[in-house]
C-alpha cells in the first residue's frame, strides 16, 4: 500500500511543480502526467507483485485474439523472394574502408560513396529504407566481404518469402511461393511451402541487411533506435520476372488468398521499364478471379511518380495493403494528401495525421463509396510504437483480433521469442491521443485491460493497438511482413 500512496504523491508533486513554475505548461501533457498516474495507480493496487502495464497489454491480447470463423487454407504469395545477408551495418562499412561522412539520400545507389552516405541518412533517423545498387561488379565485391564478415548471418529474404515464411508457421496453411528461388533459398523454407518448378534458378539473389541497434554510433552519427538498412543488385526480383508464373500457378493451386509483393524493387530499374512492366503487372494482377482477395504489401520507395503510377493503377485492384510509417507518408507526399507536407515523422508519428491519411487513401483510391469499382478495403499501417487496421465497413471481419496478432508477434519476434517476454519489452504508444487532426476529432485514452482502441470515421473503422517495444532487439528485418502475415491470418472478408 506505501508503494501505491509513495507513487500517487511522487507524480501529484510534479505535475503541481511543473504546472506551477511554468504556466505555460501544456495542458496535454498534464493530461498525460494524469492518465498515467491512475495507469500507475491501478498497477499497484493489490500486492506487490501486481500486474505491469506491459502484463496487462500482453494478457489482454491474448484473451482479445481468437481465429476468424472462417481460416484461410491455400495462400498464393509472391513474387520477390531472396537470401537476406544480415551484418551488423557500421562494423561492414568500416570493413570495407569507408570513412563515417554526412547523410545524403540516393534514389539509387552508384558507389560505397552513395551507400554510406544514404545509410548514415537513414540510421540518424533510425528508419528503415530499401535501395538499389547499380553496379553489379561493386556490389558482387560488397556481397562477398558481408557473407565473410564475422557474425553474418543468412535468411529466407524478399517480403513474399517472408511472408509465405510466416504463414507457414501455421499447421493449417499451405503456401504457394513464386518468385526467384534458388539452392539456398530452396534449403531455407519451411516444408509446407511448394515451389513450382519455374520459380527455381541455379544461382540466389542475395539482399544485404545493414542493422544497427539503438545507441550504435558511427563518426558523429548515432541511431536513435533499431532498425536497417537494405540494398541489392537484384534484377530477377527487379523486373519481377516470376509475377506471369505466379499468376499462371493459381489455377492448379487455388488459392483463398493472394499475397503480393516487390513492386518496390522495379523502381531502381528506371522509368522506361517500370513504366511498361507495370502496365503488364495490372493486366495480370486483373487476371486473378474477383473472389479471391489480393493483399499488397508495400515497401520503401523514392520516385513520387512511380508511387503515384501504383496509387493509381494498383491500388484500386487489390483488396488490403501493409505499409509502415515511411511509406505512408510517401503516398501522401506523391499525391499531396494530408500533412504531405512533413518532411519526414518527428518521433512517434502522431496517431492523428496517421488516421486522416488512411482515409484519404481509402477515399481517394478505395471502395468507400460502394458505387466505386475499387475493391481497396483495407488497410494494415505499423510503426515502431503502434499498429492500425483502417476498413470500410462491412468487408471484413475478425479485425480487433488481427490487429492484436499483428503488434504481438512484432514484440515476440524482435525480441526472438515464442511469445511476449514482458520483461524485456516496453510500452511506447501514446496514453492518449486525437483520432484526427484535419478535422474535430475524438480524445482517445488507452486503456491497458482493453488494447484495442476503436474509432470511426464516415464508413470506415479504424482499430489502434500499442506496440510492446523490445528493448534489444535481436532482429528486425522482416518484423513489417511478420506483421502483416499475422493480421491476415486472423482476418476474414465478410460475407458481401
Amino acid at each position: 500500500m506505501w508503494r501505491q500512496a509513495f507513487a500517487a504523491v511522487l507524480l501529484a508533486v510534479s505535475i503541481g511543480y511543473f504546472y506551477h513554475s511554468n504556466p505555460a505548461f501544456p495542458e496535454l501533457a498534464v493530461r498525460y502526467l494524469t492518465t498515467s498516474l491512475q495507469s500507475l495507480s491501478s498497477c499497484l493496487q493489490g500486492s506487490s507483485s501486481t500486474a505491469t502495464i506491459e502484463q496487462t497489454i500482453s494478457s489482454a491480447w491474448d484473451t482479445l485474439i481468437t481465429a476468424p470463423a472462417t481460416q484461410w487454407t491455400r495462400v498464393a504469395v509472391g513474387v520477390n523472394a531472396c537470401v537476406d545477408v544480415v551484418v551488423t551495418g557500421v562494423g561492414l562499412l568500416q570493413a570495407l574502408a569507408i570513412d563515417p561522412g554526412t547523410g545524403v539520400d540516393h534514389e539509387v545507389l552508384h558507389s560505397k560513396e552513395d551507400l554510406k552516405e544514404t545509410f548514415i541518412h537513414y540510421m540518424e533517423k533510425g528508419a528503415a529504407a530499401e535501395r538499389f545498387y547499380s553496379d553489379k561488379e561493386s556490389f558482387q565485391r560488397i556481397a562477398r566481404a558481408a557473407s565473410e564478415y564475422p557474425g553474418a548471418q543468412h535468411f529466407v529474404g524478399g517480403n513474399a518469402a517472408l511472408i509465405g515464411q510466416k504463414l507457414a508457421t501455421n499447421p493449417h496453411v499451405t503456401v504457394l511461393l513464386c518468385g526467384p528461388v534458388g539452392p539456398k533459398l530452396h534449403e531455407l523454407l519451411a516444408d509446407q511451402i511448394i515451389v513450382p518448378a519455374e520459380s527455381l534458378q541455379v544461382t540466389d539473389e542475395y539482399h544485404l541487411i545493414l542493422e544497427y541497434k539503438a545507441g550504435d554510433k558511427w563518426g558523429s552519427s548515432q541511431a536513435p533506435n533499431a532498425n536497417r538498412f537494405i540494398f541489392s543488385h537484384d534484377t530477377s526480383n527487379g523486373e519481377m520476372s516470376a509475377l506471369e508464373t505466379f499468376v499462371g500457378s493459381m489455377e492448379e493451386f487455388q488459392p483463398q488468398l493472394v499475397v503480393l509483393s516487390g513492386l518496390h524493387m522495379m523502381e531502381g530499374q528506371g522509368r522506361e521499364l517500370w513504366e511498361e512492366r507495370l502496365k503488364e503487372a495490372v493486366v495480370t494482377i486483373s487476371d486473378i478471379p474477383n473472389e479471391v482477395p489480393i493483399h499488397l504489401e508495400l515497401a520503401s520507395m523514392t520516385d513520387t511518380d512511380y508511387m503515384n503510377s501504383i496509387m493509381q493503377e494498383v491500388l484500386p485492384i487489390v483488396n488490403s495493403i501493409g505499409l509502415n510509417e515511411q511509406e505512408l507518408l510517401f503516398i501522401s507526399q506523391a499525391g499531396l494528401g494530408p500533412h504531405s507536407q512533413l518532411p519526414s515523422w518527428s518521433g512517434v508519428p502522431d496517431v492523428g495525421q496517421v488516421s486522416d491519411i488512411l482515409l484519404w487513401i481509402l477515399k481517394q483510391h478505395g471502395r468507400t463509396d460502394l458505387e466505386s469499382e475499387a475493391d481497396l478495403t483495407r488497410i494494415h499501417f505499423h510503426t515502431l510504437a503502434y499498429h492500425i487496421l483502417a476498413t470500410v465497413d462491412g468487408f471484413w471481419a475478425n479485425q480487433v483480433s488481427a490487429v492484436s496478432a499483428g503488434a504481438r508477434v512484432a514484440g515476440s519476434q524482435a525480441c526472438g521469442t515464442q511469445e511476449i517476454d514482458v520483461n524485456r519489452v516496453v510500452l511506447k504508444a501514446p496514453l492518449e491521443f486525437h483520432t484526427s487532426r484535419d478535422e474535430p476529432g475524438q480524445t482517445m485514452t488507452l486503456n491497458p485491460s482493453e488494447p484495442v482502441v476503436v474509432w470511426h470515421r464516415e464508413n470506415v473503422s479504424f482499430y489502434f493497438t500499442p506496440v510492446l517495444v523490445c528493448k534489444n532487439p535481436l532482429r528486425t528485418v522482416g518484423l513489417g511482413d511478420a506483421i502483416s502475415a499475422e493480421g491476415l491470418l486472423y482476418s476474414e472478408m465478410a460475407e458481401q
